[in-house]
This record gives structure tokens, C-alpha cells and sequence, in this order.
């Protein structure tokens, strides 16, 4: 089967999503390890207050995926360099990170453990609450007496992991190179709406719909923006393979891997992915996967939180149907 075949036949969960009211609209693409891709969009990019036509060229707010696409895959190539040992603690870069007791359990996270999600961290924080000076928030995240619980997915994670790159090229985030095909912004009239934001008070589209990444000028857990273009491109280099990419591929725990999630029940990628398999999703509706043992990964972008998140999208069963249609020989 080709791959616009096999697009077809997985797009049309996503076109009954849209169909129903759902979700406003989306992309799917996929791309083969050869290079073959094929992209298809539907719907719409924004809702109110103006009404936009969704199509393949559309910028999305990436959310989560910049964890993959941006943080991950550079703490890998620093480690590779030597700049920083995934085993040693944070503190071996960041050295100011919870300085007034050198005793705290803070000073001992690795790196690794960053990546993986097995840390005590809270899942959920409200950053944005405490101000919107960007260094006055770092200067609090990293002097905050943060409770102790079970290790959960957290964005503090990867805020760390985002300091710590900022350290290491003594610039922002922000100032970073997003990547090829990537960018930190995108013009509202070519990029998905996202939330009609209370605390802003409009219609976010083309800025950063993530609070704390907003408040903090740039993160390491949020912020980029691409085209279904632009993440096929990523995913296609990763097929490819490499060390980097090994080490993607190794699991840390029973469901993640370095940076990324590795199937379990229940899974965004479905049922039909082999063992062999990382993907990742991000709030805003957008998600991507990699299976190798196949060469093929695939991406599903959409707007699921326009003009509110506060609605039953259904955007885990439509990421899973997508999926075992992808995957379907």
C-alpha cells in the first residue's frame, strides 16, 4: 500500500472528529523511512472571532512536542559532547538550584531522571501566577521549597532541563535556534488558533498558548511552533537513526524513554504499533510517533483547545484510532 493510501484510510477519523464539531480541524502527514510522506488537512484553523480555513502549510503551537523536538534531542548531543553527564545532578550546570541547603533532595536529580518523568516534581504548577518578570520566575522555580510526591509527568522536568541548555549557551531560550523548519512564533493569520485565554484576554493564535511558558519568555517544556512539514522533517531525520537517536529509543522506565513515551496499554499511538515505537503528544492537540521496526512515523496536528480546552474533544481516542489505521497491514 502507499503512503497516500495509507494516509487516506487513517484520515478519516480525523475527518469524522471535525465532522462532528469535535474538534475544529487538523493535519495528518506521515512520512516513510525512504523519504516517501504524504500530508492531508481539514477544517478549520480558527473559529472566532474571524473564521480561517485550516490547510497543510498552517503553523501549530507544538506545546509538549518542544520537549522531544527542541529540549531532548540538545541534552542528548551536550551530553555526547561532554558538556554534561545525564547521571550527575543538575546542579552540575545549574549550581544555584536550591542554594540555600545543599542538603535538599532537588540538588541530587539527574538529568536522566528529568527526562524520564522520575522525579518528585508536581505533574501541574501555576508559574504564571507569581509574576511575569521571566528571571524573577526562574529565580523563584529554582528556590521554590517544591514538595515531595510520587514521580508523575512534569513540566518542571523539562523547565529545569530548559535552564540548564540557557546556562550552557549563556543566552535564552528564546535567542536559541528553534531548528530547522521551526520557529518560537508564527503570524496569527497562518497559525492554528488555540484558546480564547482568560488570563490574556483573547484568542491566542501565534503565541504560545502554555501560561508558564508565556510568563517565562521561553521554555524548555513548550513554545515551538512548526508545520506538519517541518515535524516530518524532524521525524524523517530520526529514522534515520544515530546515538542520539539510540538513546531516544532506550526505555528509563515501563512507559517513557529519554524524552519520549514508549507503548503501553491504552497508549496515544494505539494498539497496532510495535514494540519499537516512541511518540509523544502535546496539550494543544498535536502529537507524533515513530515506529522504526516499520520506517514510518506519522503526525496529527489539530486545535483541539479552539476556542476552549474546557470541552469533551475526544482527542485520545481520535490519536489511538489514527494510529491503528497508520499501522494497519
Amino acid at each position: 500500500m502507499s503512503v497516500h493510501d495509507t494516509l487516506e484510510r487513517a484520515f478519516a477519523p480525523l475527518a469524522a472528529s471535525v465532522a462532528a464539531g469535535r474538534i475544529p480541524g487538523g493535519v495528518l502527514g506521515i512520512v516513510e523511512a525512504d523519504g516517501r510522506r504524504a500530508v492531508r488537512a481539514i477544517g478549520s484553523a480558527q473559529l472566532e472571532p474571524t473564521l480561517r480555513p485550516m490547510h497543510e502549510g498552517i503553523w501549530f503551537d507544538l506545546a509538549s512536542l518542544t520537549k522531544v523536538i527542541f529540549t531532548t534531542p540538545r541534552i542528548l548531543r551536550a551530553a555526547g559532547t561532554g558538556a554534561l553527564d545525564l547521571d550527575a545532578p543538575l546542579v552540575s550546570v545549574i549550581p544555584d538550584f536550591r542554594q540555600y541547603n545543599v542538603d535538599n533532595w532537588e540538588r541530587r536529580i539527574t538529568f536522566r531522571q528529568c527526562l524520564g518523568h522520575q522525579t518528585p516534581f508536581p505533574g501541574v504548577f501555576p508559574l504564571y501566577t507569581y509574576g511575569t518578570d521571566p528571571n524573577l520566575l526562574r529565580a523563584f522555580l529554582l528556590q521554590h521549597e517544591w514538595p515531595a510526591g510520587p514521580a508523575v509527568y512534569s513540566d518542571i522536568n523539562f523547565i529545569l532541563l530548559g535552564i540548564a541548555l540557557e546556562r550552557l549557551a549563556n543566552t535564552t531560550i528564546r535567542d536559541m535556534d528553534p531548528g530547522p523548519g521551526f520557529a518560537w512564533s508564527a503570524a496569527p493569520a497562518n497559525a492554528a488558533a488555540t484558546e480564547r485565554c482568560a488570563w490574556r484576554g483573547r484568542v491566542v493564535s501565534g503565541e504560545v498558548h502554555d501560561e508558564n511558558c508565556f510568563a517565562l519568555q521561553g521554555s524548555g517544556h513548550a513554545g515551538l511552533f512548526g508545520t506538519a512539514a517541518s515535524v516530518l522533517d524532524y521525524a524523517g531525520t530520526l529514522l534515520q537513526g544515530g546515538p542520539v537517536v539510540d538513546l531516544m529509543r532506550t526505555p528509563l522506565g515501563p512507559r517513557r524513554t529519554h524524552g519520549w513515551e514508549r507503548p503501553y496499554e491504552g497508549w496515544s499511538g494505539g494498539e497496532r504499533c510495535t514494540p519499537d515505537t516512541i511518540g509523544h503528544t502535546g496539550f494543544t492537540g498535536t502529537g507524533l510517533w515513530l515506529d522504526f521496526a516499520r520506517g514510518r512515523a506519522w503526525t496529527l496536528l489539530t486545535n483541539r483547545v479552539h476556542p476552549s480546552r474546557f470541552s469533551d474533544s475526544g482527542i485520545l481516542g481520535l490519536r489511538r484510532a489514527v494510529g491503528d489505521l497508520v499501522n494497519t497491514d
